[in-house]
């Protein structure tokens, strides 16, 4: 604990050099900015604002909980990295997760590296800092890239010098946004891998891609066994023998969901595997129809 005191208390005497309006820092050139920028500065949360450009949409609160349990003990062993918007204001370039873990613990203040940049250069460290170093999912990765490309104007040839990856696999992750955007949902949920999404990329008839996907997650295939399946689909596609890629649902399953649904008053889906085992969706509509859901699976008047 001891030692993460003294981390955070990196920086305080910079911080106070960042409070004088006078002295106000804008540029790399100018009084001061030496000390600053690159250096460790403790920076209060408040004055820190979500980047905008950031490509992560979505943290696990799990993981999330587990870094502030981490940081109460530790403190914040890596510095987030922020650019100098305005007097006393930054805006995050990386270390989101950081940032918002930080806040579930209460702390006031956090260690950070301070960057002078226009919104270009942000977008394109925000971008090349999470594609090398945080666990973004292969659609969120693919998302990046393609805004790099698009908003950056990038070739690919110059995006791969920037993160470090071969061009062939910066090109895998951007042709998987062909994909269908069920399917690139169940990616980014940790339904399918990237391998999955590879092989369901060769098949161009969108309903069958589905049809596809969901025998996957039924039957909880395999990346070569969907290899497989997509390649017996095309060479019966070939031969004009291809069938519709369907599980069949045994019919004491059909019998049920009506059941269900008529008990529920709500719309139910059942997904069955070949092996017998499956799932029972029920949705519904709002917060108070979960509500009435909940009651009657619960038993409670």
């Amino acid at each position: 604990m001891a030692k993460a005191v003294k981390k955070q208390a990196l920086g305080r005497g910079l911080s106070a050099l960042l409070k004088d309006p006078e002295n106000d820092i804008k540029a790399a050139g100018d009084k001061g900015a030496d000390k600053v920028v690159g250096n460790i500065v403790e920076l209060e949360l408040a004055n820190i604002e979500v980047n905008p450009f950031q490509p992560r949409s979505s943290f696990n609160e799990d993981a999330l909980k587990e870094l502030a349990s981490s940081i109460r003990e530790l403190g914040v062993i890596q510095p987030i990295t922020v650019r100098k918007i305005e007097f006393g204001k930054y805006q995050l370039v990386s270390g989101e997760r950081r940032f918002r873990a930080s806040k579930l613990v209460g702390l006031e203040t956090v260690p950070a590296y301070i960057r002078i940049a226009n919104d270009q250069e942000s977008l394109e460290m925000a971008l090349v800092e999470n594609i090398q170093r945080e666990d973004l999912d292969p659609i969120e990765i693919a998302l990046s890239y393609e805004r790099l490309i698009e908003e950056i104007n990038l070739t690919q040839e110059q995006m791969s010098e920037r993160v470090g990856k071969n061009r062939s696999t910066i090109a895998n992750y951007l042709r998987l946004l062909k994909l269908d955007p069920i399917i690139q949902t169940g990616m980014r949920d940790g339904f399918l891998s990237m391998g999955h999404g590879r092989a369901l990329i060769n098949i161009e008839n969108t309903s069958d891609q589905l049809d596809i996907y969901e025998k996957i997650i039924q039957d909880s295939l395999s990346v070569r066994a969907t290899e497989a399946l997509v390649k017996n689909y095309k060479e019966g596609k070939k031969s004009g023998k291809a069938t519709p890629i369907k599980t069949k649902v045994p019919e004491f399953i059909q019998e049920g969901k009506k059941e269900f649904a008529s008990y529920f008053g709500a719309k139910v889906d059942i997904k069955v595997a070949s092996k017998g085992n499956g799932k029972l969706i029920i949705s519904f509509s709002s917060e108070e129809d979960f509500k009435r859901l909940k009651k009657l699976i619960s038993g409670a008047e």
